[in-house]
């Protein structure tokens, strides 16, 4: 079986007052999923907005991660119950 797809993706990255923000959106063609990230930079620290943005993205794709596989674990319990 032969299958190919294309699912497309965003990121948005959103910084004030030393806190960045993320969100990852992810459209398979047939479910939107979303994931949030948020990274704050220590007061005692540089502020340099390139490594917020990379925690904050990380972790906004770690929860979609997380989202998706339960979203495969609920398709894989369905199929197995099928007749």
């Amino acid at each position: 079986m032969s299958h190919t797809s294309e699912w497309k993706s965003r990121v948005y990255l959103f910084e004030e007052d030393r806190t960045t923000k993320a969100r990852v959106e992810l459209d398979t063609g047939t479910t939107k999923l979303t994931g949030h990230g948020t990274a704050h930079c220590n007061p005692t620290d540089a502020d340099v907005p390139e490594i917020g943005d990379e925690l904050a993205a990380a972790r906004a794709m770690e929860d979609l991660g997380s989202q998706l596989k339960r979203l495969a674990y609920g398709d894989m319990e369905a199929a197995e119950t099928r007749p």
